[in-house]
């Protein structure tokens, strides 16, 4: 019987080519956004399980109380790492860490740059290094490194570097000491390419080193493993008040708490204090999507399906008549729904590999299908059955319905009311898409709301150079000379870290008029006196750091913010403490966006540099070429820093890398919205195709009458056009609802404006006209000879 069956079904799919190839067509397309998206959420959600310790490994946290802020930072105190190992038996191990960091590496003349960490040498026991060669335990040696597998095969090629003695950052010899695989690309660490000992970094850093017993210094990463059954939230609770109860606790009330593994990548966003969720948010949202978009598949075979009823009316009551049960009809159609969904699952699966390398390039990752995953099929048929079920349940419960007396006395007719439903899935087909359009117009409008957001300083030419070796920290004034020499430059000067990012927040000054209790948070810039001219930055009030000003040393320039927060009228020559220090204030500066150009701007100051500052922030000469002045700058730098390759960043680079988040989700949001327009216009194709086929005698008689081809395209076409409008209504505040609550995360964001709904509406009229437009036209055009030749 079964067998049967599927030669009825495939010899109709052979017989209604057109609109199984719709049908086909259209599921493919949403089932393979399904399986991208499904691929998608799963190296989502299988983020770090490739580690063994998966379970018990976690990330020491704190939060940090600003005024009536309640702040999340992962950047702890040095002698935290020590107090954890001596004083409490639940962790198994503790490691401090370095951020993640470029370190030059020289081999000779070869130099390159490697990415990686300082870590202690339990860090290789908690990840569980997979070593190709060597030993993990090498990084109890103070001159002994680990490299990835991809890094030395980069900078030793096929040659096997084990053993080889190399120099970091021109400052130390250390030896390789092992080869390990490279973490994959769903992990925290898929960056870390090099591993280097914890104690390095004590004997060649100075910074860390006088932090290394400082325990309101907030700088190093550090990180734990539980005992086997030890409880994450009592251990937690243990050690949340280890530093309140030391010795003077400071007054931003630091709160340690542990934060999972299992937790890093999906749930990494707090809010006063609560986790609110973080990228788990958008897994929710691309999962929706990829349902929503392969249920306008199932839509269109849905509305062919009953759109063909009349066709399959005589079948019906044929097959009822000689004794099949509505039963046997039923399963007659779901196993039609089951052979297209079949075909369209084979052509879905060459679709995703087609389109993959796209896909994995704006969502910045590296899925592939999982073929030689078992489960990866068994998963590939429970989705074809559930396609099939979706599908096909419809039109198998409505066709299976007809009654075979009326169909065989030719009394059957399809009934006034029986193209609602196919209207209301129209509509519903048209409301994903609108609200999908009107979503990534919103997005990306928002992204070029922050883009024009004005910055505060000049990123036109302005390049970073970070002093990784001493000979640049050394020779800084004659490097510094040498550029003005070469015309090279307009101007030069060293900070404290990169224009671009926030470093050292502070809440121990004080001024006229603070209260005692009052504690905010301002963030620390060290610079040197020529950093305004640099940068470009806008002074308001007061004068810039000068060299010609001995007393500059004790000066402080503040922005706009720092000047509300301290509520000062006049602040130029206010007096501002700070570490036991008077400072007066000689300028105050435009707001500087350093974070997020989707938040609000921290209160900041900036005082002179005394010896802090790690990089050199270049104004390349505007006479020039950006080649030929970088050719210059290159030169100079190599003068005086020939051990490493010379490397630099565009600031306004830097500053576009603050928008790839939300430009990924752009152009997700785009791609997605282009492909439920294009499933929706498919099935609107085959509707419009199937009407004028059934219309075909009306329109030869309204032609025959003198109908004109603009009266028969109304007359096809606005049915069609008047349910694409129900379904834009529909949208407007389906769309307004999320957008607007999406845009509530964002402390700078756009206000949502009507011509964003109209342009959606608009987009989806013109593309529906030209969809309906060719059937309803062709149909016109018919010789009405040809129409009516058969009454």
């Amino acid at each position: 019987m079964y067998r049967n069956l599927f030669k009825v079904a495939f010899r109709s799919l052979l017989k209604n080519r057109s609109s199984s190839l719709i049908n086909i067509g259209g599921l493919a397309v949403g089932m393979a956004v399904a399986m991208l998206v499904g691929l998608w959420i799963w190296d989502e959600l299988s983020f770090d399980q490739d580690q063994k310790n998966y379970g018990r490994i976690a990330q020491v946290w704190q939060f940090v109380t600003f005024e009536k802020d309640k702040a999340a930072y992962q950047v702890m105190p040095i002698p935290l790492a020590e107090e954890l190992r001596s004083k409490y038996p639940d962790f198994e191990a503790v490691s401090l860490s370095s951020n993640t960091m470029d370190l030059i590496l020289a081999d000779g003349d070869k130099k390159m740059v490697g990415t990686g960490n300082f870590v202690e040498p339990v860090f290789s026991e908690m990840l569980d290094l997979n070593m190709l060669a060597g030993n993990r335990d090498a990084l109890k040696d103070i001159h002994s490194i680990l490299l990835s597998e991809s890094l030395a095969k980069t900078f030793f090629g096929e040659n096997k570097p084990l053993n080889k003695i190399i120099k970091i950052n021109n400052r130390q010899d250390v030896k390789i000491a092992g080869i390990y695989q490279d973490f994959p690309s769903n992990s925290s660490f898929k960056d870390v390419k090099l591993l280097a000992p914890w104690d390095l970094l004590l004997a060649t850093d100075e910074l860390t080193a006088r932090a290394k017993d400082i325990w309101d210094e907030n700088s190093k990463q550090l990180f734990v493993q539980l005992k086997a059954g030890a409880d994450i939230e009592q251990v937690s609770a243990k050690i949340k008040d280890i530093r309140m109860k030391r010795d003077n606790p400071p007054s931003y009330k630091p709160e340690f708490f542990l934060h999972p593994m299992s937790k890093w990548h999906l749930y990494s966003s707090f809010n006063q204090g609560v986790n609110d969720g973080g990228l788990i948010r958008f897994v929710w949202l691309f999962g929706a999507i990829g349902v929503f978009v392969l249920l306008l598949a199932c839509v269109n075979f849905m509305n062919l399906s009953t759109a063909r009823s009349e066709r399959r009316a005589k079948e019906v009551g044929i097959r009822k008549s000689i004794g099949s049960g509505r039963g046997q009809l039923i399963l007659q159609f779901f196993q039609e729904s089951f052979l297209v969904v079949v075909f369209a699952f084979g052509l879905s699966l060459l679709l995703v590999q087609l389109t993959l390398p796209f896909f994995n390039d704006i969502t910045n990752k590296k899925v592939e299908i999982l073929w030689d995953k078992p489960w990866f099929w068994a998963a590939g048929l429970a989705f074809i059955l559930f396609t099939s079920l979706v599908a096909g349940s419809y039109p198998a419960l409505y066709l299976s319905s007809f009654r075979p007396i009326k169909v065989l006395k030719g009394t059957f007719r399809a009934g006034r009311f029986a193209a609602i439903p196919r209207r209301v899935l129209v509509v519903f087909q048209y409301t994903v898409s609108i609200t999908l359009i009107i979503g990534t117009l919103i997005v990306f409008q928002q992204i070029q709301f922050a883009k024009n957001r004005p910055v505060g300083y000049s990123r036109d030419g302005l390049i970073e150079i970070t002093m990784k070796t001493p000979e640049l920290k050394q020779h800084y004034d004659a490097l510094r000379n040498d550029l003005f020499k070469e015309g090279a430059v307009d101007g030069v000067s060293k900070s404290f870290g990169s224009i671009t990012v926030d470093y050292g927040g502070v809440t121990g000054l004080s001024w006229k008029g603070k209260k005692e209790d009052h504690n905010p948070l301002l963030i620390s810039n060290v610079i040197t006196t020529d950093y305004g001219k640099t940068i470009g930055w806008q002074l308001l009030e007061g004068r810039d750091f000068s060299p010609q000003f001995l007393t500059d040393s004790a000066a402080m320039v503040i922005n706009e913010e720092a000047v509300a927060l301290m509520g000062f009228e006049k602040p130029v020559d206010e007096i501002v403490k700070w570490a036991g220090r008077d400072y007066r204030v000689i300028g105050v500066v435009k707001n500087i966006i350093k974070e997020s150009p989707f938040e609000s701007i921290k209160p900041s100051f900036y005082t002179l540099d005394k010896g802090m500052a790690n990089v050199i922030n270049i104004k390349l000469a505007a006479g020039l070429s950006t080649s030929s002045a970088l050719s210059k700058v290159e030169k100079v730098v190599k003068t005086y820093n020939p051990s490493a390759p010379f490397e630099y960043q565009f600031v306004d680079a830097e500053y576009a890398r603050k928008f790839e988040f939300e430009v990924q989700i752009g152009k997700l949001a785009a791609f997605f919205a282009i492909l439920a327009i294009f499933i929706s216009c498919l099935g609107l194709f085959g509707l419009v195709s199937f009407t004028a086929e059934q219309r075909i005698k009306e329109i030869g008689i309204r032609k025959v009458l003198g109908a004109s081809v603009l009266n028969l395209w109304g007359l096809l076409s606005k049915d069609f056009l008047g349910l694409v409008f129900i379904a834009f209504v529909l949208a407007i505040p389906i769309a307004y609802y999320y957008l607007n609550d999406w845009l509530q995360q964002y402390t700078y964001h756009i206000k949502i404006s009507w011509w964003i709904f109209a342009a959606a509406g608009a987009g989806a009229l013109v593309i529906t006209v030209l969809t309906v437009s060719y059937q309803a036209i062709r149909a016109a055009l018919v010789n009405p000879v040809q129409s009516l030749k058969s009454e």
